[in-house]
């Protein structure tokens, strides 16, 4: 007994050694021998997430997730593209990358939103998309569509601008062809907004093959009355529960249990 007590002495002495001599700043081991070098306030200020302004481990940390490495597109558009970057201004970029989309798979990341980045970082990333990535004369001459639609388009008309432009991939009835998925599934309309498909109607997905508004029929852009049509046409797609595992006849007394 007094063996294992003269053991446990020596272990809580060896730890209470280890503890004075280093600590945790930052989730970085900081050592406090003479001849180990000291942080200075200039290293704790590296060290505050906080103070981070590089573009390139921002974007890493908050946004390859959806968007992709380097911004080539994976589960959300790719915001390396120069047409999609002409057609968003930095106001666009900004706006959503601060407050996010309500009711999407966008999150909110400006802390006034909710999220951790401040104003300045959300700076920093729109400042470093539009840098590295947008090309001011990718489209000539040519005037794109604008970005928001400035009136609601109409389904039906929609019906026959998909025909036209979107079944030869997507399929007759946008439950996916021999060179596109779905595009009417519920659980995709669900996590996107109106905007998001009017914006992928005009950008196109080029990492996933879809053309934008222009090329889907040889020589025959769509009109910006078109692109809103087959938005609109889509958006009554979506179920109004997305993700509703029971129509409405088989949900239980009550609703979902």
């Amino acid at each position: 007994m007094k063996r294992q007590a003269t053991g446990l002495a020596m272990w809580a002495a060896a730890a209470l050694m280890a503890n004075t001599a280093c600590g945790s700043y930052g989730g970085v081991a900081r050592h406090t021998s003479e001849n180990a070098p000291r942080h200075t306030s200039e290293d704790a200020r590296a060290m505050d997430p906080g103070a981070v302004m590089d573009f390139d481990l921002l974007y890493s940390r908050n946004c390859a997730g959806c968007h992709g490495r380097s911004g080539k597109g994976g589960a959300a558009i790719g915001l390396a593209d120069p047409v999609y970057l002409t057609i968003a201004d930095d106001a666009t970029i900004r706006r959503v990358t601060a407050d996010g989309v309500p009711g999407t798979a966008m999150p909110a990341f400006a802390q006034h939103s909710g999220g951790m980045l401040s104003d300045r970082q959300v700076d920093a990333i729109v400042n470093g998309i539009r840098t590295r990535w947008a090309r001011p004369n990718v489209l000539g001459d040519i005037d794109a569509p604008r970005y928001a639609a400035q009136a609601p388009g109409d389904p039906k008309r929609g019906a026959v601008v998909y025909r036209t432009f979107c079944s030869s991939c997507h399929g007759s009835s946008g439950q996916g062809g021999p060179r596109g998925s779905s595009i009417v599934d519920g659980a995709y309309l669900g996590l996107v907004s109106d905007q998001s498909l009017r914006t992928t109607v005009i950008a196109g997905r080029p990492e996933l093959g879809a053309p934008d508004w222009r090329g889907d029929v040889a020589g025959k852009p769509m009109s910006p009355a078109e692109i809103s049509d087959v938005v609109a046409w889509l958006a009554a797609q979506r179920p109004e529960f997305p993700g509703q595992p029971y129509s409405s006849a088989l949900q239980p007394a009550g609703g979902v249990q």
